[in-house]
């Protein structure tokens, strides 16, 4: 069954609207935070005004992904599928707090480039989504 995120990030049923990026991994902080710039480049150009749900997911060599949002109010917001819960461990030591209860990290935007990072050698690929759910109403903050 195809949900609303699957929706949008399918354009329909056609043609996936976003493609999966090789991943290259990422040395230093200035790597980082050139591609923090030319990630919300892309977000800026293809992402409509009226759309909700939008940051990218990781697509983790060894299984999983985490798909990640930046909010407004500066918190990272990473949801951790099942399958990438053994990443957990890193998310613990770059947050210095205990595991949320569910698959729903929020961590301060201070975390940022830690956390890109650490998982940069963990990382296959990148994708944009939109129409993701970010559990807005199951934050909790670190």
């Amino acid at each position: 069954m195809q949900d609303a995120a699957d929706e949008h990030h399918n354009n329909g049923g056609g043609k996936p609207r976003f493609r999966p990026v090789p991943w290259t991994a990422l040395d230093t902080p200035g790597d980082v935070e050139l591609w923090i710039e030319e990630h919300n480049l892309a977000l800026k150009e293809h992402i409509g005004p009226n759309e909700t749900g939008y940051g990218v997911c990781f697509t983790l060599a060894e299984g999983g992904t985490i798909h990640m949002q930046t909010g407004a109010d500066g918190a990272v917001i990473l949801d951790v599928d099942a399958e990438a819960e053994w990443v957990s461990p890193l998310i613990v030591a770059i947050a210095q707090a205990e595991p949320p209860q569910g698959a729903m990290w929020v961590l301060p935007d201070d975390k940022l480039i830690q956390l890109v990072m650490g998982l940069s050698s963990l990382i296959a690929s990148t994708t944009l989504v939109v129409g993701h759910n970010f559990g807005r109403g199951q934050r909790r903050r670190y």
